[in-house]
């Protein structure tokens, strides 16, 4: 396959895998050093992904209802795209590159939108059909590597998740973090609470006691951050907390600013939901809870981050099955919370930040 010259990558729509897409746009700005590369990505991501230098041109569209694709496609169509890379397995988007008259789409064949794609990717499936549990870094890096490029080699080693926080989303992180009265210097958790599925949220009185015993022990501020949906969740932990907590939500924050405050935290205590994969990004110790959805979906391979404690709801499970298709078995709430307690325990240690005497 040639080389192309102006790519359209079709960005994943959720937090999380957007970040977890970083490696492959990395890759791609890599071994395309001449091309233009464009990104298709629903409002937010743009903010979330602007920085790295891996994309020259952000198309922000939300393709949803019947006319949605047409209008989409409507927004790249002049920028006259030679190739499209989708990274997303459905019907929509494969839809959205035909519509925009883009002559070589790659992706993989999925969601009964192979007759749409030029070049179809094989996704990987387990002995009885079903999808495997692949890490999602590295089915985006197989999709760029072996989908688009054409190659059979090993993919190149240090390709790692990376954001940048810019000068703006630093002054208001700094401005948010006042709002919550964590001076400069100042160590603090943040508590993700929410997720897109409520089968995904660790009971809130346990997050709650977590958080208490983080401030009693490790003097650490407590920070409960969610989406605007999730701000009542995050006022329920903080009202039902011994210690001063502060609910992000309800103190201005953005997605580039909760980067920015992201980045400086102590710790992240946050069930299976996008800012994990924020924190990891930028090297922050996490303890991450997973219920009835498969950690080695999110597993995160290629990152040389910050120690990171990863809790099951049933770490017996065996490897040939799926916690998700248990859960009544998986359930999150099985976590005991002096587990969570001792996770964090464990990764504030080894990042070399001890109790308090």
């Amino acid at each position: 396959m040639n080389k192309p010259r102006r790519l359209l990558v079709i960005c994943p729509s959720w937090v999380g895998d957007a970040v977890m897409a970083t490696p492959a746009l990395a890759l791609l700005r890599r071994e395309l050093p001449g091309a233009l590369i464009g990104a298709m990505v629903r409002p937010g991501i743009d903010e979330l992904l602007a920085g790295t230098g891996d994309v020259d041109e952000f198309h922000v569209a939300r393709p949803s209802g019947v006319m949605g694709p047409k209008h989409a496609a409507a927004k790249v169509r002049p920028m006259r795209y030679d190739t499209a890379l989708l990274l997303t397995n459905s019907f929509s988007t494969a839809l959205i590159t035909r519509l925009a008259g883009i002559p070589r789409r790659v992706g993989y064949d999925r969601d009964l939108r192979g007759l749409l794609l030029t070049h179809r990717l094989r996704a990987p499936t387990r002995p009885d059909g079903s999808w495997a549990p692949v890490p999602a870094v590295d089915y985006y890096l197989r999709a760029a590597w072996e989908g688009l490029l054409g190659r059979i080699d090993p993919i190149p080693s240090g390709i790692c998740m990376r954001l940048v926080v810019s000068k703006t989303e630093q002054e208001g992180a700094d401005l948010v973090l006042t709002r919550a009265g964590v001076r400069p210097g100042t160590g603090f958790v943040v508590l993700n609470p929410g997720g897109n599925n409520t089968a995904k949220r660790w009971p809130p009185e346990r997050f709650a006691s977590v958080g208490d015993h983080l401030t009693s022990v490790h003097g650490l501020a407590v920070l409960i951050n969610g989406s605007p949906a999730e701000a009542p969740l995050c006022r329920s932990i903080a009202d039902q907390m011994k210690s001063r907590a502060e609910v992000l939500p309800e103190l201005g924050i953005t997605l580039g600013s909760l980067k920015g405050v992201v980045s400086r935290a102590s710790l992240m205590v946050t069930n299976d939901t996008g800012p994990r994969h924020l924190a990891a990004a930028f090297g922050v110790p996490l303890v991450t809870l997973f219920g009835p959805t498969d950690h080695r979906w999110t597993t995160i391979p290629t990152l040389p981050q910050g120690p990171e404690r990863i809790v099951l709801a049933d770490p017996g499970l065996p490897e040939s099955e799926l916690a998700n298709d248990h859960p009544e078995r998986c359930r999150i709430d099985r976590i005991a919370e002096r587990t969570v307690v001792e996770a964090a325990q464990d990764v504030l240690t080894r990042a070399g930040l001890s109790p308090l005497e």
